[in-house]
Order: structure tokens, then sequence, then C-alpha cells
């Protein structure tokens, strides 16, 4: 994909927010350990790490990073300007900058996205910061007691599923897992702590997920830079790029997506066994033992034959898997009107109008704490500010709001009848579109 200018009012186009094109995304066997290194190659941090022009040294700071140390060492010798932006709400991390700078970069970014103090993103930051002093923080306790519940509820219908030989109590049992490991991503943007470890109750690994989908996705939404788009790649393909997609995988996906869905566990599993045998580098930890739980307490309680839970097991996991990945791809990005790369968006783009360009929100679930947490919702909010919990970002639609009139950004949202049909109808799409994020620019 190359940059192209249409000259349109003077402003200068291009079809993605990176100069390079990302080193390794077309291989056949992606890794989150590929992309970074990748990003390593490609950013310009020079073994560093790079915060929009400087560069810095974090190494001593490592083990006393607040958010936990894995978030710094992962991403030693990357450009993590976005990261940190998104990451650091309050001004305490950026005056803590300047004890550990080294020199400036010898290199341009790589990354178009700006964060101009009189920019839409920082404007909206400042007023976040301020917002936050006041806040009602009790639906952070309510975002514990759902999934807990939910946590609890797993092992009920797994029991019961095993006790009446049940698939429909199973299927029940697969949705609990399915909103639990999701309710989980909204702990793995935080700093570390237990409920984060709850996604490895499938056979994903919140280690991985932290980069696939916090540095990467989060960052750089529906960009090549996109780990979670290019994965999918080439059985479902989203960018409207006709040199990565024929017709039969233009149509053809609307018919085995859903398979597609029910084996995203297992290919998870496969892709990082794979990859340790390839590369002789281990990809796996203790906390992934955490998937055998649901198992083993479904032998030890109805002491039944192995066979007898190995097929409700997989069962469930099979069922798990299509949910999440119902859900997961028919939450916000994927729709004919939402940015992709192909599409020509303004240069040097503003990082959260950015963000507005590649999400459009489900309208559905606002107002319930319960299906917001279970269903990616309020995804434009929570990409801006991903480490807040779920439950205090409805008290900061009045300031985005605001924000977005003020800056004249187009803010959109949909059902989700109409986001699975606008899924497949950008799986379809190869033509590109000019996207104007401001309604002044139409």
């Amino acid at each position: 994909m190359t940059e192209k200018s249409n000259g349109t009012g003077g402003t200068r186009f291009v079809t993605t927010i990176a100069n390079k094109y990302p080193s390794f995304r077309d291989e056949p066997l992606k890794t989150v350990y590929r992309w970074i290194e990748g990003k390593r190659r490609d950013d310009g941090a020079e073994g560093l790490w790079r915060i929009h022009d400087d560069l810095y040294d974090f190494t001593e700071f490592i083990d006393r990073h607040p958010g936990g140390s894995e978030w710094i060492r992962v991403t030693k010798g990357t450009d993590i300007t976005e990261a940190f932006e998104t990451h650091h709400i309050t001004t305490r991390a950026e005056n803590l900058l300047p004890k550990y700078k080294v020199r400036e970069a010898k290199q341009p970014r790589n990354i178009r996205l700006t964060f101009k103090e009189d920019g839409f993103y920082r404007t909206l930051k400042r007023r976040v910061r301020d917002k936050l002093q006041e806040v009602d923080k009790t639906p952070i306790k309510t975002s514990k007691l759902i999934i807990d519940s939910l946590l609890g509820s797993v092992f009920v219908f797994a029991f019961l599923a095993m006790k009446f030989n049940s698939y429909l109590l199973a299927t029940l049992c697969a949705m609990c897992v399915n909103w639990t490991i999701i309710s989980a991503h909204n702990y793995f943007h935080q700093k570390d702590n237990w409920r984060m470890r709850l996604f490895n109750l499938s056979f994903f690994s919140y280690r991985e997920w932290r980069i696939s989908h916090a540095i990467s996705h989060h960052l750089y939404p529906n960009s090549i830079l996109d780990v979670e788009i290019s994965f999918f790649e080439p059985i479902l393909c989203w960018l409207p790029n006709p040199a990565i997609k024929g017709t039969f995988q233009r149509y053809g996906g609307w018919i085995y997506g859903p398979i597609v869905y029910a084996f995203i566990l297992y290919s998870e599993l496969l892709k990082r066994l794979i990859a340790t045998i390839k590369t002789g580098k281990n990809s796996f930890f203790a906390d992934d033992m955490i998937a055998l739980i649901l198992p083993t307490f479904m032998y030890l309680v109805e002491s039944s034959c192995v066979w007898s839970v190995l097929k409700m097991w997989i069962y469930i996991t099979l069922a798990t898997s299509f949910f999440f990945g119902l859900v997961g791809k028919n939450a916000a990005h994927h729709h004919p009107e939402i940015f992709h790369a192909g599409d020509e968006i303004p240069d040097e783009i503003d990082f959260g109008m950015y963000q507005i360009a590649a999400v459009m929100d489900r309208a559905d679930v606002k107002g319930s704490h319960f299906a917001v947490l279970t269903s990616f919702g309020d995804h434009c909010l929570h990409h801006l500010f991903p480490t807040l919990d779920h439950g205090i970002l409805p008290q900061l639609y009045p300031i985005f709001h605001q924000t977005c009139e003020e800056f004249e950004a187009v803010y959109r949202e949909c059902s989700w009848l109409h986001h699975i049909i606008g899924q497949h109808r950008q799986l379809a799409r190869i033509e590109p579109f000019t996207y104007q994020p401001t309604k002044k620019s139409k």
C-alpha cells in the first residue's frame, strides 16, 4: 500500500498511517513476537524506547513500573508513543521522562498519528483527567462483581452439563466462558491483576493479547500494523485490497466465516505450538495451565470417564470460540463506512480522530453495564482510554461529545445487526474511499 495525495482542499491524503510496510507482516506464520521484532526493525528506536522524537532507556525502571514489568520489557526497541499517551492519563509518567532521556531519535517517526497540544486527543485527555477527580468509582466494583459471577457460573453450568449429560447446559457454560474472557479483556489493559489471567480460561494468552490487542490493534486499528487483521489473512480479508482477496475470499467468507470463529481458540494453541517448535523459543507459561482448570473440575466433580469429559470440554471450547468470534468480529471495526488501510485518510491525522475513523460503536448495548463489559461495548472511549474500567466510561460521554462537537468529529453508532451485515459487506469490499474525519472537511 502506497501513500498518495489527491490535493482536495490542500489536504494531503494517504492510504496508510505507516511510512513503512511492516517487516514480516506477510510471513505465513504470524506471531505477536514476530510482530514486535518487525517493529524493532521499523520504528527507529535504536534498541531503546522511543516516545515521539526522543529516545529513552527504561532498563532501570522495568521492575518498578506500576503497571507491571512486562509492558516495558516487551516493548524495548520500539516506538511506544501511542501506548505511552493512552496508558498514562495523568502527568505523572510524563514528568518522569526527563530522568530517562538519552537523546533525540535519528529517524522521523514511522507512524503518522499526531498528538498536538491543541489537537482532539490531548484536549480530550486533559478534560478526562479533570473529570476523573469526580467520577463515581462504584461501577468499578460492579465490573468485578460481574466477572466474578460469570466465573462462578462457568463452573456451575459445567457441573450441570456433566451431571445431566446436556449439551444445552454445555452451551450455557460456553456462553459464560465467552463472557468471562471478554470481561477479562477489561483487566489485561490495566496494571497486573489476577482477573486478567481469566483470559487464559480459554486457549488464549493474556500475555500475547497484551501485544496483539493492547499494543497493536488498539493503537493502530484497521491499519497494516493491526496484527489482529493480518492474523486472519488470507482466509478473512477486511482490507479493501483486490491484490490480496479474490472473489472466493470476498464472498466465501460469508459462508465459512462462522466455521473460522469456532476454531479461533484451537488455532491460537496450534500457532503457539508451531512457533515454539519452529523457533525453539517457548511461548508457553505456567499460567497457561489455567485452560485445564475447567476440564479437571468437570472430571473431579462427576467422576466420569476421561472420554466423556473430553467430548464435553471440546464442545464447550468450540462453542466458546464461536461466540467469541461472533461478538469480537462484529464489535465495532468492520463496516464499509469505517476506515481500513487502503482507504484514503488525511496525512498526520490526530490519534483520537483516527480512532473515531476506525470505530463504529454499538448503540444497542449502551446503558447496560453487563452488556458493555461482555461485548466490547463503549468501544471508542475504550480505545481512547484503555486503562479505565469499562464501568466508568459512560460518565465520560458528556465531555467526549462536547469535544467531538468542538472539533466537528464524526462519531458514529449502529446496532449489532447493522454491524454483522456491515462486516460481511466489508469482506466483499475492494473499492477504497476517502474518509473525511470532520464535518467541515466534507
